[in-house]
């Protein structure tokens, strides 16, 4: 790990930061070329990973060369590439696989507005819709459906990953029911139902959202007879009553949208009803590099933004909720515990 007396110098540490499109097109060259996947755990030559995954062998140990310069992958004393704990996040079959929010964070609509951040930081606007003349999901559904697909599997891998971990946080003994409020394919909530097994549950999101929910909690899942899927706007109303909502990661659209979805779920929940907002913070020291990084993204196509603690808290209060225990759920994850006053 680099310390204070190991790291570069100030000059050579921002020409560093200056190249680091370098370093985000490296990681995903890496991964649409499918590196991690033909390297094992028996170190190869660059010249037997060329031929594994059709590429010219000199060109490739650049690139790897490049990688490893970020402990992606290792060049060992013979000349042979090995595995790291990073290079293996970009294999299709790990667990914890990054493969696809690697390449979802470099698509191809990224390097089109990173350049305009200076724009979008002037006005306070987003810049896809001068870009492409359109809302941004509009422009990936309509004109970019590679990026689109890219996306919806980024999105289901993250899911599925964190998932898990706000299940296993959330004590919901004593509730009879638990709404996903915006909860893409459901999978918080088909979590919470297989750790309740008396609970009822309803994942509601947009159609063309909930029309890909899991298949466990449609007709013929294992979890249908107690789970309900509802198509719907969450910004336009709540039709849905639980004795707890879950927000997860989608208050980061402008502040109008977010007080509006708030204020519905307040609205249809009603007095006691507890409320359990999940997000990542850009004041939680252990992953700012990332959530400040996502925020500066949000701003460039949704016109959206992360939030502190602080912001979190007030937008909440302003809803109408009472905020009770801030705890973290993973390292770059906060659940804001809450309910509504009687």
């Amino acid at each position: 790990m680099t310390s204070a007396e190991t790291a570069p110098p100030p000059p050579m540490r921002l020409r560093e930061l200056v190249f680091g499109a370098a370093c985000a097109a490296a990681v995903r060259a890496a991964a649409r070329l499918g590196v991690a996947d033909a390297l094992d755990d028996t170190p190869m030559t660059a010249e037997d990973l060329a031929a594994a995954v059709k590429t010219e062998p000199k060109p490739l140990r650049r690139l790897l060369r490049a990688l490893s310069c970020y402990d992606v992958f290792t060049e060992r004393p013979d000349g042979t590439f090995a595995h790291t704990g990073m290079s293996r996040l970009l294999r299709e079959d790990d667990p914890n696989s990054l493969r696809a929010i690697a390449l979802w964070c470099t698509e191809p609509w990224t390097w089109d507005a990173w350049p305009r951040l200076d724009e979008a930081v002037r006005t306070g606007d987003n810049v896809v819709e001068g870009l492409y003349g359109k809302e941004f999901f509009t422009y990936l559904n309509e004109d970019a459906p590679e990026s689109a697909d890219v996306f919806n599997r980024a999105m289901t891998r993250s899911s599925e990953q964190s998932a898990r971990e706000v299940a296993a946080l959330l004590d919901l003994s004593g509730a009879k029911s638990v709404a996903d409020v915006g909860g893409g394919q459901g999978h918080v909530v088909a979590c919470l139902l297989d750790k309740y097994p008396a609970m009822r549950g309803t994942l509601l999101d947009l159609p063309r959202v909930v029309g890909n929910a899991l298949p466990r909690l449609r007709e013929g899942g294992d979890l249908a007879d107690r789970a309900r899927i509802v198509p719907g706007d969450v910004r336009d109303a709540i039709p849905v009553q639980a004795d707890v909502y879950v927000i997860k990661n989608i208050l980061e659209w402008d502040d109008e949208s977010t007080s509006r979805t708030l204020r519905n779920v307040v609205e249809a929940g009603g007095p006691g009803t507890r409320v359990v907002v999940i997000e990542n913070l850009v004041d939680d020291t252990p992953s700012m590099r990332f959530s400040t990084a996502m925020d500066l993204l949000l701003l460039l196509n949704v016109g959206g933004a992360k939030h502190t603690t602080d912001s979190m808290v007030s937008r909440l209060t302003s809803a109408g909720l009472k905020v009770g225990d801030i705890r973290p759920v993973n390292p770059y994850l906060h659940a804001f515990d809450c309910h509504v006053p009687a």
